[in-house]
């Protein structure tokens, strides 16, 4: 049997929220589930008793109960979730009322802020009344073009107490960028800060929101938030209103919460647009809550008593899960600004002071810090960390080394994958499971995920498809503008019919661990076998002269060959003798197969905003083919390196 890296104690496992809902679910359910093997196999055989003990257990709150839980879990897309139940979204993340800080906010050579879940509740307050005086209604589209501060939290939580959709995206967004997703949903009020802050720069937000406005016909408001300075010029913004003159004065009357169904919604989220216009993807309150309270308390073994951090920005779905942590009573720390500004530590120096429990990042800021040297362990005192999160893409082998050797030994590394389609998460993290490298510990609890050959049969120890074979409540409730769902039928079932395919090459082990090899559409075809990209850059990123690297396939003649582009040190060079020890490298511990034909060095690797290597519009580019959306980039530019490359010809 191989071995763990990591192993929860028997205390750890004893006082988890995972055996604690074992407990109760033995105990109200008359069964005598062991393990989480068990757990999780009464969770995807009984899917509908699984939804309603963990309604049960979180103590959602709501003003009127379900007929029953799902009406047909193979019903997809269109299970219909809790009918008849009314609830609010807010009102569950507001359900604590105290002194205890729910919000820390850090921006960038700034004090940090505190507010406390009283000041949090009297701040929303205040700003759903000043919403219904400007004419929010229940389904109206309130949008946030913002960092990721206080008053993004507190726009959500305002509009949702109404029954508005917020939709956000990060402030660093270009105008055609912002303007592919909130130009398809026409939303009402704008909330926009007057700048942000990144890498130790001040960047003017009021330009790009004057462009904004130009082609969004639909904004009757902006409120604009002091962030970068005291109080900004506002005269050339259209119908804008500074922050504190758009909360009313005094005293107002206690919030009203609107009562909704459970589907009604609550985002609308975007793909990631690299390849076309964005999905608007809308997800509705109640499964966006109960799956969020599913993962955070018992994946993450969140309580009251943890402080959160995930570094994100307001335009990635880690944004709305760590926001949910409210509904805990956990206090959550948001971050605006460079991982890595003053220095490499910054990140680590915040867990140290802040008493963080939970972290949570990319795979990339880990795999940055470890090719700088980062030893955070040697420099903080990080004695409250108890779990670190990982997502955005495969956290490779390597990775995890380096949080055990550098970081700390006794914390529970959890890689997690999902994605923005179904804002949670298919694999993830579990307090009671020991931690393999390079393997995410689990799939999540009700979540029947499996892994499928191109003729639906359910692979072990194969890699496969990623599918969820039964419904789950974070579906998606519909696609924005797509009023017959021609375009998410088209998104998710036409591979397998009535089956969830989400896109991801993946392995699932016989222990019911997961491994990620990378997207689907990304994935090498040399000689007709399958390859996932995480395989090289598993290999190539561990030399360290290597910097960075992207893999794509090129159509040659009737195959398909292997092309690695890298970044390199400022003191290598690529040279024959460098090639083939990579090439060597690759061969031995991979396969032939895996062998590049063809080793480039490149000046920048392109990534999303969100961190996510673009590999397929590379491969669009060396293909010769267009590029549209390029504002989802984060360094657009990088794209001109790989045009017309002569080493491509030959």
């Amino acid at each position: 049997m191989k071995q763990a890296i990591w192993t929860p104690s028997q205390k750890q496992i004893d006082r988890s929220q995972m055996t604690k809902f074992m407990k109760y679910v033995n105990l109200s359910r008359h069964l005598s589930l062991k393990n989480y093997d068990d757990l999780y196999s009464w969770s995807i055989k009984e899917i509908p008793s699984f939804w309603e003990s963990l309604w049960e257990f979180s103590e959602v709150k709501h003003s009127t109960p379900y007929s029953k839980v799902v009406d047909d879990t193979s019903k997809m897309p269109g299970a219909k979730w809790f009918p008849d139940v009314r609830l609010n979204y807010a009102e569950n993340l507001l359900r604590f009322n105290d002194s205890k800080p729910a919000i820390i906010f850090k921006g960038e050579n700034q004090n940090p802020r505190i507010l406390t879940y009283q000041d949090l509740n009297e701040e929303v307050n205040k700003a759903a009344h000043a919403l219904r005086n400007m004419g929010v209604v229940k389904g109206d589209r309130v949008a946030g073009f913002i960092p990721n501060m206080p008053e993004a939290v507190i726009a959500m939580l305002a509009a949702a107490s109404i029954g508005a959709i917020w939709s956000s995206s990060s402030p660093d967004f270009g105008i055609k960028g912002v303007l592919d997703r909130f130009a398809q949903i026409e939303p009402k009020i704008l909330f926009a800060a007057d700048g942000y802050f990144y890498n130790g720069k001040r960047f003017n937000s009021l330009d790009r929101l004057e462009g904004i406005l130009k082609a969004l016909p639909s904004i009757e408001n902006v409120v604009i938030v002091p962030y970068t300075r005291d109080q900004a010029d506002i005269s050339s913004i259209q119908n804008g209103i500074h922050y504190k003159d758009f909360l009313p004065a005094g005293t107002v009357p206690e919030i009203n919460f609107e009562q909704l169904p459970f589907d009604h919604p609550l985002y609308i989220m975007y793909s990631s647009g690299t390849t076309g216009l964005p999905k608007s993807i809308v997800h509705g309150a109640g499964g966006t809550l109960i799956q969020h309270l599913k993962e955070l308390c018992l994946h993450t073994d969140l309580t009251r008593d943890d402080t959160i951090i995930y570094f994100t920005t307001c335009g990635w779905m880690m944004w709305n899960w760590l926001v949910s942590s409210l509904a805990i009573g956990a206090t959550i720390v948001l971050y605006d600004g460079s991982p890595f500004h003053p220095d490499s530590g910054a990140m680590w120096k915040m867990a140290q002071d802040f008493k963080i429990t939970v972290f949570g990042t990319s795979a990339k800021f880990i795999a940055s810090s470890q090719s700088i040297g980062e030893k955070p362990k040697e420099k903080y005192i990080l004695n409250e960390l108890k779990t670190i999160l990982s997502t955005g893409s495969p956290l490779i082998e390597e990775n995890y080394d380096f949080v055990y050797e550098n970081i700390k030994e006794d914390v529970q590394l959890s890689s997690i994958s999902g994605g923005t389609d179904i804002i949670s998460c298919f694999a993830l993290g579990n307090p009671i499971l020991p931690v393999h490298r390079g393997e995410l510990q689990c799939r999540g609890l009700g979540m029947n995920v499996q892994s499928f050959d191109s003729d639906g049969n359910s692979l072990i120890n194969k890699k496969g498809e990623l599918v969820c074979a039964s419904a789950f409540p974070s579906m998606p409730v519909y696609f924005w503008n797509d009023p017959d769902g021609t375009k998410y039928q088209q998104a998710y079932f036409n591979t397998y019919p009535g089956v969830w395919h989400h896109g991801d090459y993946i392995m699932i082990n016989d222990l019911g661990g997961v491994k990620i090899f990378g997207r689907s559409d990304a994935t090498l075809n040399p000689g007709g076998i399958r390859i996932g990209t995480s395989e090289i850059y598993r290999v190539v990123e561990n030399f360290p002269e290597v910097t960075d690297s992207l893999v794509v396939g090129q159509k040659w003649g009737d195959d398909e060959r292997v092309i690695l582009f890298v970044t390199l040190t400022e003191d290598t060079s690529l040279h024959h003798e460098f090639i083939q020890k990579i090439k060597k490298t690759i061969r031995s511990e991979s396969s032939p197969r895996h062998v590049p034909k063809k080793i480039i060095e490149i000046a920048d690797i392109p990534y999303t905003i969100n961190g996510k290597k673009v590999e397929i519009a590379v491969k669009k580019i060396i293909h010769g083919e267009d590029v549209p959306n390029r504002d989802a980039l984060a360094n657009p530019e990088s794209l001109q390196f790989y045009q017309n490359l002569p080493d491509l010809q030959t």
